[in-house]
């Protein structure tokens, strides 16, 4: 089993900035790939960026340029650290890892963004 423990979200203010954490432990020999998604009320869940094995880190275009994403191997951790934030990028945000090919999801931190 693999076990994701998320931190960060909140509330802010449009301009404002926010770090989100995602810390895999578990059986996590293997991890293909580490990143987020989020899911905006009536909206479909979307990727925001990813890091892929090989060091590839892939940003959804709404994101590039304000978002940031880096991983720490030693602690199995992936960061989101998101600055410029705007109103539309509230939603809930899911971490997600992918070990040895099967999908593995955080609970969701929500994060707020007001205008």
């Amino acid at each position: 089993q693999v076990q994701l423990v998320e931190s960060g979200g909140g509330l802010v203010q449009a301009g404002g900035s926010l770090r989100l954490s995602c810390a895999a432990s578990g059986s996590i020999f293997g991890i293909n790939a580490m990143g987020w998604y989020r899911q905006a009320p009536g909206k479909q869940r979307e990727l925001v960026a990813m890091i892929i094995l090989g060091g590839f880190t892939n940003y959804a275009d709404f994101v590039k340029g304000r978002f940031t994403l880096s991983r720490d191997n030693a602690k199995n951790t992936v960061y989101l650290q998101m600055d410029s934030l705007k109103p539309e990028d509230t939603a809930l945000y899911y971490c997600n890892v992918v070990v040895r090919r099967s999908d593995y999801w955080g609970q969701g931190l929500q994060v707020t963004v007001s205008s």
